[in-house]
């Protein structure tokens, strides 16, 4: 026999062509053939202490189902996944795994580490083409009803893992999509929505209910879906979708945008075809879009899609400190975005009909490490430039919404609006209400989010079947 090739590096992954794909909204990375797949499957080591595992906030068995593919066998590579993971087509797109399970990888020691998320972004579209569905019977009905508000990430886990466990779910959703910021938020170029239905449909064959155009708070409030709904428990999955603006002269121009507002446009409300699509784009010929996280790059790189000129990408630290994936950066560099690094914006101008005409800047100088373990930026006096923009897009974080906890006083959250809730349950102090993801945690990943709804949603099963004393 002979011995086998060992590759030291990842399977590269093949992509649109820079030039083209800066022009259009279908996907950049173009995933695995099933060649390249067992490729790069085989690079797995299979060690015994199986530190990937450890690094998966899902819990996904990662080296059994990376050796079912070196093995040729994707139906139970795929049920090994669905075991974990309701998302699979959706995380191995857009999860850090560089920053999680690829992090731990004891090939990543010596070499690159194996390419788990393209590896699992392969089984869920393979299953999906192929029409491989998830073997694994669901309990039988407990005949206990569970609400579920909000239908991201942490939602959509939380309803897939207690149908599995045979309770009754019903998701209610505010906008008209269900999906929550994989709909609104990532750009169809990473994330196509069809991929986002296809899972949420998943979803539905396990009897999850979804109730779309109802916005907790004001259609029911928290107490009436006990009272009047009959729910035996509650699990408050409504994301950061506060814009937070930083307190400089011009904010109010029109042209400034949030990041939410810009990525909604075109992400659920589809401007980029007006007029094909009701909202009308945005067009714009020089577009500075202010973050360094993976939002950021999601709005740079939409804004070239519509059509800027100039797509430029202000951050006031430099390269190394940017929150964002590397991949993500690679691919707004190759299609022609601008990076301004170590820059923050002091004040917008406008023209005489109060729309955006430039930003002044200040150049930063790097200081001290702050809470994240980032060296703090710096102003450097005397150091102001302006950029003639017409568009400015705020990336700089998220905030939690108030409606929530304005109709629900009894609600414990913190100073910054975020609910309060157990780390290892996402249980809160209101009996039967649970709570997750970013609306806790503040902005976070999918797949961190994923993670708290896993975690809930075991407590919420062991609440329903053994209910403590009031």
């Amino acid at each position: 026999m002979a011995k086998k090739t060992f590759l030291k590096t990842k399977t590269p992954m093949p992509c649109a062509d820079p030039h083209e794909r800066a022009h259009a909204f279908t996907e950049v990375a173009l995933g695995y053939t099933p060649a390249m797949a067992q490729q790069e499957a085989d690079r797995c080591v299979q060690c015994k202490n199986r530190p990937c595992v450890a690094g998966c906030p899902v819990e996904i068995d990662i080296p059994t189902f990376v050796r079912q593919i070196a093995e040729q066998d994707l139906q139970g590579a795929f049920n090994t996944l669905m075991a974990k993971n309701v998302l699979p087509s959706i995380c191995g797109r857009v999860c850090p795994q560089e920053e999680q399970c690829e992090k731990l990888c004891t090939l990543g020691v010596k070499f690159e580490p194996v390419g788990i998320g393209r590896l699992e972004r392969f089984v869920a579209d393979f299953a999906a083409q192929n029409n491989l569905v998830d073997t694994a019977e669901p309990k039988p009905l407990t005949g206990h009803k569970v609400a579920i508000v909000g239908s991201g990430p942490a939602g959509l886990t939380v309803a897939a893992d207690l149908a599995k466990m045979g309770h009754s779910v019903t998701i209610f959703e505010a906008l008209h999509k269900t999906g929550g910021v994989l709909i609104y938020g990532i750009p169809e170029f990473r994330l196509p929505k069809a991929i986002v239905e296809r899972e949420v449909n998943a979803l539905k064959t396990l009897g999850v209910e979804i109730k779309t155009n109802h916005v907790i708070g004001r259609c029911f409030t928290i107490d009436e879906l006990f009272s009047e709904l009959g729910f035996g428990a509650v699990f408050i999955a409504t994301g950061a979708g506060l814009p937070h603006f930083p307190k400089i002269p011009g904010i109010n121009l029109i042209g400034v945008f949030s990041a939410n507002e810009y990525l909604t446009r075109s992400n659920l409300m589809k401007a980029y075809k007006f007029p094909l699509a009701d909202t009308p784009a945005i067009h714009s010929r020089n577009v500075a879009v202010i973050g360094g996280g993976n939002t950021a790059m999601d709005s740079v790189r939409t804004a070239l899609r519509l059509g800027a000129e100039n797509a430029y990408l202000v951050y006031r630290r430099s390269k190394t400190e940017m929150p964002a994936r590397h991949e993500e950066i690679e691919h707004a560099e190759e299609e022609g975005v601008q990076i301004v690094m170590l820059a923050a914006p002091t004040e917008i101008f406008g023209d005489a009909q109060s729309r955006v005409r430039a930003m002044r800047c200040i150049r930063m100088e790097l200081g001290e490490p702050d809470a994240s373990g980032r060296r703090s930026p710096v102003p450097k006096a005397g150091s102001e430039f302006d950029l003639e923009v017409d568009t400015v897009v705020f990336a700089v974080g998220q905030g939690a919404n108030p409606l929530i906890r304005s109709t629900t006083p009894d609600l414990p959250v913190n100073k910054w609006g975020n609910i309060v809730a157990d780390a290892q349950t996402g249980a809160t102090a209101k009996r039967g209400v649970f709570a997750g993801g970013d609306i806790v945690s503040g902005g976070a990943t999918v797949i961190s989010a994923m993670g708290a709804g896993r975690q809930a949603a075991r407590a919420i099963d062991k609440f329903l079947r053994f209910p403590p004393r009031a």
